[in-house]
């Protein structure tokens, strides 16, 4: 039986906290919905990061049932994702759901309470000149979700190289348990000196203290980013994300 799981605590359970899941249904709050059946779990919130997504999670052929169910609800313009594997069966067992994309999602959890001190970014802090960020991102990172202003984009952080904003990311689309690290953009002119790094780790460390862990994002062809998160301590998990086909 198809149960709608109403709280975030009911969802914690469901999916032993899964960092991926928990994120997609932004505390269940709004318009952000949740169902369980068997050994699977979807959930799902209206536009975070620029798209109305389900995130799928447990066993194949209970979690195939439940997106189709979970499609009934909300509507074809969500779009499911999950680890990729997982995502290659349930399209597999589903008419008119497909394959849209590959990524990587990548997480961070709290560090334990002996873990030492890591290296934070010096000089970095929260930005409120927002068009200097959006002129960072124009130039640099034209087509980045997180942009000064779009709903769900609450923060930015940046550091400066003599007086000039050189590399910035932004608190985007966290929920109550996970904070979204996205945005992250440096400027041509300082590319190579770590920069994104530094702003990385910083807001990083934000998320972590704000949410209880962090993740974010990335196209698996940036193997440069995905070192960068990598040395800070996220752990990368292969992603699908499907689609609702005419």
């Amino acid at each position: 039986m198809i149960i709608e799981l109403r709280s975030a605590r009911e969802l914690g359970s469901a999916c032993y906290d899964d960092d991926l899941v928990m994120w997609a249904a932004q505390g269940l709050t709004g318009a952000g919905r949740a169902w369980a059946l068997g050994d699977a779990v979807v959930a799902g919130s209206p536009l975070i990061s620029r798209r109305d997504r389900l995130a799928v999670w447990g066993g194949a052929d209970c979690a195939a049932e439940l997106l189709r169910h979970a499609l009934g609800e909300l509507g074809p313009a969500y779009r499911p994702l999950g680890e990729a594997e997982l995502m290659s069966e349930v399209t597999a067992r589903l008419d008119g759901v497909r394959e849209r994309g590959r990524f990587s999602w990548m997480s961070l959890p709290a560090a334990p309470a002996s873990a030492p001190a890591p290296v934070l970014g010096e000089g970095v802090g929260w930005v409120e000149a927002e068009a200097e960020v959006a002129a960072l991102l124009a130039a640099a990172a034209p087509h980045s979700y997180a942009v000064p202003g779009a709903a769900g984009v609450s923060r930015w952080a940046g550091v400066r190289v003599d007086g000039r904003l050189a590399a910035v990311a932004a608190d985007a689309w966290s929920a109550p348990t996970v904070g979204l690290l996205a945005g992250v953009a440096t400027d041509a002119a300082f590319r190579g000196r770590g920069l994104a790094e530094r702003v990385c780790r910083w807001v990083s460390r934000e998320l972590v203290a704000a949410y209880g862990r962090a993740a974010l994002m990335v196209d698996d062809v940036n193997a440069v980013a995905i070192g960068v998160y990598e040395r800070i301590g996220y752990r990368r998990r292969p992603v699908m994300a499907a689609h609702v086909t005419p």
